[in-house]
């Protein structure tokens, strides 16, 4: 009875959106950062799969369709984008610089590291992606050998970290200027860090939205001259 009701993609679907809403209603009763709903919706998945054991494939037949909406979700922030185009046109050399300047150290962190710890070419390519949104990150893990497995877990961990410190960060170093901390988050934590983002104000949303496409074309020019 249970492998008949895990086998069908709706039960992967159905767990998928329990598993964020429980998420989205801690966030709101605790209201801590911690709290955020794609990291709790992930540990729960995982656990009840664990406990259950229940097979990925099974599982994946349902996440397979979720995974989908990835895209589409993304294109979505161009309405964020449109509603703020003059403040675009007013900052957009900054905001390209910034962008370029948050790519470059992105990807030579991850590479001085994994060179430091002796990572071979596969994982060291899966975890250069790592701050761009979950397509462009796949198509550039794959397109040199990559892992697609360990590029979407280290897209998930850097977006979740992003949208857990991005406030904290904010205040930290004192950052006035919406447009220079939309620009950041974005850079840094693409989408899932462009929700923390919007909640924090609508031009910091709207500059994480653009930074998001920006930095993302930019990962894809400098995966180029990769070995």
């Amino acid at each position: 009875m249970l492998k008949a009701i895990t086998s069908s993609p709706l039960f992967g679907i159905v767990l998928c959106i329990a598993a964020f809403e429980l998420g989205v209603w801690l966030q709101k009763r605790l209201k801590t950062p911690l709290c955020n709903p794609l990291l709790i919706a992930v540990a729960l998945i995982i656990a009840l799969l664990h406990a259950l054991q229940i097979p990925f494939e099974d599982f994946n037949r349902g996440g397979e369709l979720v995974s989908l909406f990835l895209a589409p979700a993304t294109a979505v922030l161009a309405l964020s984008i449109y509603s703020q185009l003059e403040v675009l046109k007013k900052h957009f050399l900054p905001v390209l610089a910034g962008c370029l300047a948050g790519s470059l150290t992105s990807m030579a962190s991850v590479f001085g590291l994994c060179k430091l710890f002796g990572l071979d070419k596969a994982l060291t390519v899966s975890l250069l992606p790592k701050s761009v949104t979950t397509p462009i990150a796949i198509g550039i893990a794959e397109a040199h050998g990559g892992i697609r497995a360990v590029t979407v877990a280290a897209v998930i961990i850097t977006g979740v970290i992003g949208a857990i410190a991005a406030p904290a960060l904010v205040r930290l170093f004192r950052i006035k200027n919406p447009v220079e901390a939309g620009t950041a988050i974005g850079a840094c934590s693409h989408a899932v860090g462009t929700t923390k983002a919007m909640e924090m104000g609508e031009i910091q949303g709207a500059m994480s939205s653009i930074a998001i496409g920006v930095s993302g074309l930019l990962t894809v020019l400098l995966s180029l001259f990769l070995p």
